[in-house]
């Protein structure tokens, strides 16, 4: 499997040359690009076709694959928003992460499909993203494209069983999982959910939890929470799984980069099932 880490976790006003410098030197194989508000450096919805390129060479002069393609631009942008002007915002996301990821040879994309709330009932959820989800599989297709729907803390999708039945559903081979190993930790065990989703998954998220602590504080670098590695990495590999392991941590509070070089390490001890 390949070491990787997302963009998210490097300093806020980090430049994307820095970035890939600090993954090199970390020893990473890849990184995750992210899709972000203007407000944020790396991509945004306006960045041109030099810009992305630009990126994409900086990090073939680093030796750093760019395999996946990230976003938060969902949450106000669901695509099982009761307003069809917010899906089709949110449809616009997902197709500028496709033309981004058709630029740089990407084959994968992220995406959060729908948020349950007080009002967005979980049946609205499922049909109207479902409904958005099969409008943008065929330019996903024709991209050569996977849509990663990913388990995340939104009130939807509770159970691989369910999650499995959801894409299945779609008929589509580009609307694939991306399955996140510490988002389930509150409610379910990752190994059994690997066995379950199977040759769906086609990217994952590596990040530890602490169920005691029972809220998002529960996240913890790698290695020193509950999640069962061993077990985890025995599920990936019999499932076939040999692509990037994708880190997202957060900055320590001090010396904040040092977490992405610690947790370079870390990737490497629970890839390799020993110290490096």
């Amino acid at each position: 499997m390949l070491k990787s880490i997302n963009h998210w976790s490097f300093p806020r006003t980090m430049s994307l040359q820095q970035v890939i410098e600090h993954c090199s030197k970390a020893g990473y194989d890849a990184l995750e690009l992210t899709l972000n508000k203007p407000d944020r450096v790396g991509f945004t919805m306006d960045s041109t076709e030099a810009e992305i390129r630009e990126v994409g060479r900086i990090a073939a002069e680093h030796g750093i694959r760019l395999r996946s393609l990230s976003t938060g631009l969902m949450g106000e942008n669901s695509l099982s928003s009761p307003d069809a002007d917010v899906r089709e915002r949110g449809r616009s996301v997902v197709v500028k992460q496709l033309e981004i990821a058709s630029i740089l040879g990407l084959d994968t994309i992220l995406t959060v499909p729908a948020y349950c709330n007080e009002e967005v009932t979980y049946a609205q959820c499922y049909e109207r993203s479902q409904a958005e989800l099969s409008r943008l599989a065929p330019m996903a297709e024709q991209a050569g494209v996977s849509i990663g729907i990913e388990n995340v803390w939104n009130k939807f999708l509770l159970s691989p069983i369910e999650m499995a039945r959801y894409i299945d559903e779609l008929g589509s081979g580009a609307i694939r999982a991306y399955f996140d190993i510490g988002n389930v930790m509150l409610f379910g065990h990752p190994e059994q959910w690997i066995e379950i989703l199977g040759s769906r998954i086609c990217k994952v998220h590596a990040k530890d939890f602490r169920r005691a602590a029972g809220h998002y504080h529960g996240f913890v670098p790698l290695l020193s929470g509950d999640v069962r590695w061993p077990a985890v990495m025995k599920a990936l590999r019999d499932i076939g799984y040999a692509d990037t392991l994708t880190a997202e941590i957060s900055a320590y509070a001090q010396s904040p980069l040092q977490a992405v070089y610690d947790t370079a390490r870390q990737l490497g001890a629970i890839i390799n099932g020993e110290p490096e």
